[in-house]
């Protein structure tokens, strides 16, 4: 197993992993930090592409989306906290990670390279997409719909039935309850727009 990106978000990816008894063999970086990062070497990106299962250990969503690409020929690992709720019939996509105390009902869909942080909401039938971030905190209540590359602030809720468009952005502690379009940020108690940017 291979880290890409020797960050925060690694550090807690990589205590993940060692609960479930996984010792990656290294962080990979462009820009290698040092030697070591919580006694796991941290190594230049070698340029060849080798047969390793990688998870993609950066947390901004359209950094992660162009890594994917980037990094095709690999096999994508997940990493599950053990202390994580998950239904039974739930659907997790390749690269995902699923923090300490996150919960998801029944029914749900998450898609591939998306993060659910630490203590997230995942009522029933929610559809996640890919590379999504749902920020520690936040609830989606049943119904949910969560577009591509979307970031849900810490501590937000979505209230059931709601579609949130792609590459949006929902402010910390905002309230979403109507629709949000493409590409849209919006803040506060009820969400309101902010502003709209082409994606």
């Amino acid at each position: 197993m291979i880290l890409f990106g020797a960050s925060g978000h690694g550090k807690v990816i990589l205590d993940i992993l060692r609960r479930r008894g996984i010792e990656p063999e290294a962080f990979w970086d462009d820009k290698p930090v040092g030697n070591l990062l919580m006694g796991v070497p941290v190594l230049q990106t070698p340029h060849a592409s080798r047969a390793e299962e990688l998870i993609l250990s950066v947390g901004n969503n359209r950094i992660r989306q162009m890594l994917s690409g980037r990094f095709s020929g690999f096999r994508f690992g997940m990493a599950i906290h053990p202390s994580a709720q998950i239904a039974e019939d739930v659907e997790i996509g390749e690269g995902s990670v699923v923090m300490a105390g996150v919960l998801i009902n029944p029914g749900s869909r998450i898609g591939k390279h998306v993060i659910l942080n630490t203590g997230c909401v995942v009522d029933h039938d929610a559809r996640i997409g890919d590379f999504a971030h749902i920020s520690p905190n936040a609830t989606l209540t049943g119904n949910v719909v969560v577009g591509e590359g979307t970031h849900v602030g810490a501590g937000a809720v979505v209230i059931p039935g709601v579609e949130v468009g792609k590459w949006a952005v929902i402010g910390a502690g905002s309230v979403v309850i109507r629709t949000v379009p493409n590409g849209a940020k919006v803040v506060g108690n009820p969400a309101r727009l902010m502003q709209r940017s082409e994606l």
